[in-house]
């Protein structure tokens, strides 16, 4: 499963919980910063001071958030001591307090929380001042407390959400390995049973359903791998390597397919066969593309000579393709390299996604921080200036929460409109509010790349303290309004970074799902192939013997048939195995049966043990064998098979390759798939001296 974890898709995995704690550390570092600089123009030793114990809360918030560790009682009260001690006797603003409350809160002790909101007014209150100071300092707490339970909320679902991508990718594998299961023992099994429990006098009849399970199988096989491109990209790869063409591939697409898949498939299983039967190529690339419901498959290769010769052995692909709506083009490229490029459109597009738990959430908490910061904004001015001002606080937050949709094309305008609407304070009111600047830099740094959105928003903040100093705002307010500015663009920034985090995990594990189920798909249409098929081809090698020698023989025709009925026996234990439900398969009776069956077909056998290959290697090899003595009883005319079994694999050689060799097909390919996973590799063609070889070789150690 390792293996199913591209760096795309692992990088997400494992850098997003990171990122999600690295943002909430940004916030709760910016709302700590912005609160000790509350103390700004007070004596030094009360500065330090303040700058000391916001320092502590916000280290001891961090050691929870980046550290991932529970809240402890003791810890509860060194915060609680850190936050009203910076409040009473350093001067930092009331809204130091949210962060206690909502460390409260989230281990669940609301009781204490209740009591720390009740004080804020209170606490705001003791230095004297007009009501509106108070409302607002205690808004800021309650604002605080809202942000730091949603943020840790959005954190651990993150964590949840990563921790349990992997188990989701499993249940998808194991879903489609019981559907898998179900289907072949409906067709398959039931065919095999009756083969098992046949009689000598019923041979013809055992036959017939032996063809027809066989048939059945080899359809599955063909089914399993066209509901998706991938595996036939993987069995290219693999033929290209036995006929030593280096292979380029880049997959642009997003599995599964369907009937796509399978009609591209068709396209290059014939280009690169072309490919390889030519015997002049060296290189060849296989790209997928899909854009706008088009998929659309490219082959190139540096070894056709002429358009006319590549493009006659597409010609059967051609017309499939284009029967179904799609397109097929072939042609040598300015470079002299033969390209052929399939397009077929997709039959609908794909659902969009459901909005994740945590964006509702990052939502939710947005919404929440652009109405108090709007009641916050209109505490700050006059009655006579409601009418102005209340629907421009309206309109800016509407834009704001626009913003955690996709942008769409009117982007630019709106975000145009909302720097015209942030800058309006300082026009109409003559008042350089620093909360629609930071909303405004919050919005920079979520629609545009860093490399711009960063001097942008630094340019806003230095523009909001130009506008303050131009006003005549002492310094404390000065620095409040400069730094407010960073500071709400970071939390508008971090709600809806850590929105989308959850959805680039949510889409990784949708993605890593699905290629859990193309793998189990390819290994399955694989095993269909290998070891399946292959016992039933050889099951009806030896009902065809008995069948032949029932009249000359009965004594050997019985016996051979009582092979064939122990080879359904063992087709049955294969079926488990493609289902996943059988312990691996093992060399020693492998060779057993192959020595078994090649002797039944009248050639003549030699097995030489040279070593023991690992023991993790023996399933694949035990199926390279398979396929080889299929190989050999299918296309030669073989008298003498040679089987050497080695440390580092095993070698098949026989005598009877025909005069033409052809080039190898998907078997050879899967094969070469499979022992690529244990960093092995598989050679095939003619022996020195005549006939053919087949060598599996397999290294000490499984490749990770």
């Amino acid at each position: 499963m390792r293996r199913l974890i591209g760096g795309g898709l692992g990088e997400i995995g494992e850098l997003g919980p990171r990122a999600a704690h690295v943002v909430v550390g940004a916030v709760l570092a910016g709302l700590s910063v912005l609160y000790a600089l509350t103390a700004v123009g007070r004596p030094l030793p009360e500065a330090v001071l303040a700058v000391a114990l916001c320092g502590g809360v916000l280290l001891t918030w961090l050691r929870h958030v980046l550290k991932g560790r529970g809240w402890t009682r003791a810890g509860l009260v060194v915060l609680a001591v850190l936050a009203y001690a910076a409040v009473l006797s350093a001067g930092v603003s009331v809204g130091l307090l949210g962060l206690l409350g909502g460390a409260l809160v989230v281990t669940g002790r609301w009781w204490a929380a209740g009591a720390v909101v009740a004080s804020a007014p209170v606490v705001a209150a003791l230095p004297g001042g007009p009501v509106t100071r108070v409302v607002d300092a205690s808004l800021t707490a309650v604002l605080t407390g809202v942000l730091v339970v949603g943020l840790a909320r959005l954190v651990a679902a993150i964590d949840e959400r990563s921790a349990t991508r992997m188990a989701l990718a499993l249940a998808a594998v194991e879903e489609e390995r019981l559907r898998v299961a179900a289907e072949l023992d409906d067709s398959v099994g039931k065919g095999l049973e009756s083969v098992a429990e046949a009689r000598l006098d019923d041979l013809d009849g055992a036959l017939d359903v032996a063809r027809e399970s066989l048939a059945t199988a080899r359809a599955a096989s063909v089914e399993l791998r066209s509901l998706s491109l991938a595996p036939e990209i993987a069995a290219a790869r693999g033929l290209l390597a036995s006929a030593g063409i280096e292979a380029e591939v880049a997959v642009g697409h997003t599995e599964p397919l369907g009937g796509a898949g399978s009609l591209l498939a068709v396209v290059l299983r014939e280009a690169v066969t072309d490919v390889v039967r030519q015997g002049r190529t060296r290189r060849c690339e296989i790209t997928t593309v899909e854009r706008n419901g088009l998929l659309v498959l490219r082959v190139r290769n540096d070894g056709v000579r002429t358009a006319e010769q590549g493009s006659a052995a597409l010609d059967g692909a051609r017309a499939r393709l284009e029967a179904a709506g799609g397109r097929l083009k072939a042609g040598l490229e300015p470079d002299g390299r033969f390209l052929v490029e399939a397009s077929v459109r997709m039959p609908r597009e794909r659902p969009a996604a459901e909005p994740t738990t945590e964006r509702r959430l990052a939502v939710a908490l947005l919404a929440t921080t652009l109405a108090v910061l709007c009641v916050k904004g209109l505490l700050q001015v006059r009655p006579g200036e409601l009418p102005v001002t209340l629907p421009w606080l309206l309109a800016l937050a509407a834009i704001q929460l626009r913003w955690t949709r996709p942008p769409g094309r009117w982007r630019g305008w709106l975000l145009a409109a909302q720097a015209v609407m942030s800058f309006l304070p300082l026009v109409v009111l003559r008042e350089p509010w620093g909360t629609p600047l930071g909303l405004l830099a919050g919005s920079l740094l979520v629609l545009l790349p860093a490399r711009t959105a960063w001097p942008l928003a630094a340019a806003v903040t230095a523009a909001a303290g130009a506008a303050a100093q131009a006003v005549g705002f002492d310094l404390p307010l000065l620095v409040n309004t400069v730094v407010s500015v960073p500071v709400t663009g970071l939390v508008v920034f971090g709600l809806v970074r850590l929105a989308r985090l959850a959805d680039e995990l949510r889409d990784a594990a949708a993605e890593l799902a699905r290629a859990a189920v193309v793998q189990e798909r390819l290994r399955a249409a694989r095993d269909l192939h290998d070891l399946l098929g292959h016992t039933l081809a050889a099951l009806l090698i030896k009902g065809e013997l008995a069948r032949r020698l029932a009249d000359r023989d009965p004594r050997r025709a019985a016996a051979e048939f009582a092979g064939m009925v122990a080879m359904a026996e063992r087709a049955r234990g294969d079926l488990a195995a493609v289902a996943g439900a059988a312990p691996r398969l093992e060399l020693a009776p492998e060779l057993d049966s192959a020595r078994g069956v090649l002797e039944a077909a009248g050639i003549d056998v030699t097995l030489t043990r040279d070593g023991a290959p690992p023991r993790e290697a023996e399933p694949v090899l035990g199926v390279v064998l398979r396929e080889a003595v299929t190989n050999i009883l299918r296309h030669s005319a073989a008298r003498h098979v040679g089987i050497t079994v080695a440390d580092d694999g095993l070698t098949v050689v026989n005598d009877g390759a025909p005069a033409e060799v052809t080039p190898p097909g998907s078997g050879i390919g899967n094969l070469a798939t499979r022992l690529a996973a244990h960093g092995g590799h598989l050679h095939a063609g003619p022996a020195p001296g005549g006939g053919f070889r087949l060598t599996a070789t397999v290294t000490r150690e499984p490749a990770e």
